[in-house]
C-alpha cells in the first residue's frame, strides 16, 4: 500500500510540470552620457552654425560709409590653422556671464536686449580678424566654415544679460552687436559691434560686460 501510494505521489510531481524554468533576467539599461563638446549647440538654432555674417562684416558705425565705397576691396584671410584649433579643448566647466550695452558720458545705457552673443577662441585666425576687422575697420572675407565647429552661442535676455555655460579653459573673443539710433545720435539705427577679451580657467565663473562708450 505504502509502495503503491509512493509510485502516485511521484507520478503526479513528474507530470505536474513542477520544474524549474529559466526566467530571463532583463539586461541593465545603459545611459548615454552627453557632452556638451564645443561644437555642439545648447540650444536649438542649429541653423545659425552657418549664418555668423556678423563675423564676416565689418558692423561698425561706419559700416555705411564702407559700404558705400566700393572700390574697396575685401581683406583676405589667412589661412585656416586648423592645428591651433585641433589643440583647443572642446569640453570644460567654465561660465562667462555678463550684460551688454552702449553707454553714454553720462551713464545712461542702451541695452543689447535679445542680441546674439559669440565666444571665439582666440588663434592667430581670429587674432587677424580683431585687430583688421574690429579695430581697423576693414571688410574681410567670408570665414573659413570649419570656424563654426569652434564658436560658442548664447542670447542675451530682455535686459541684456547673458551666460555662456561649459566653456573650456583658454583665452576667447567675446563678441555681440547692440542695436542704436537716436538715442546713440544716429540718424538711423545701426548695428553697433562689441569684442573683448576673455579668459577661463578650470570651474571659474567670469563676469565680463560686454560695452562701449557712445561716440
Amino acid at each position: 500500500m505504502i509502495n503503491k501510494l509512493l509510485c502516485f505521489v511521484v507520478t503526479i510531481f513528474i507530470f505536474s510540470g513542477c520544474v524549474q524554468r529559466d526566467v530571463p533576467i532583463p539586461r541593465a539599461k545603459t545611459k548615454n552620457s552627453y557632452v556638451n563638446t564645443w561644437g555642439q549647440q545648447n540650444n536649438t538654432e542649429k541653423e545659425e552654425n552657418v549664418n555668423v555674417f556678423d563675423l564676416d562684416e565689418n558692423i561698425t558705425e561706419t559700416k555705411t560709409n564702407i559700404e558705400e565705397n566700393n572700390a574697396q576691396q575685401k581683406m583676405e584671410r589667412i589661412t585656416f590653422p586648423i592645428e591651433e584649433y585641433n589643440r583647443l579643448s572642446r569640453s570644460g566647466k567654465g561660465t562667462v556671464k555678463g550684460s551688454i550695452y552702449m553707454q553714454d558720458a553720462y551713464g545712461k545705457k542702451v541695452i543689447g536686449a535679445g542680441t546674439r552673443l559669440y565666444l571665439n577662441p582666440l588663434t592667430s585666425y581670429s587674432e587677424q580678424w580683431y585687430d583688421q576687422s574690429y579695430i581697423g575697420g576693414h571688410k574681410m572675407q567670408k570665414a573659413d566654415s570649419r570656424l563654426f565647429n569652434y564658436l560658442r552661442f548664447t542670447a542675451s535676455d530682455t535686459n541684456g544679460n547673458f551666460t555662456f555655460y561649459g566653456v573650456p579653459s583658454g583665452r576667447y573673443y567675446l563678441i555681440g552687436t547692440v542695436k542704436c539710433g537716436r538715442e546713440c545720435g544716429y540718424s538711423s539705427l545701426k548695428s553697433i559691434r562689441i569684442a573683448t577679451e576673455v579668459s577661463v580657467h578650470g570651474h571659474q565663473v567670469v563676469q565680463k560686460d560686454l560695452s562701449r562708450m557712445i561716440d
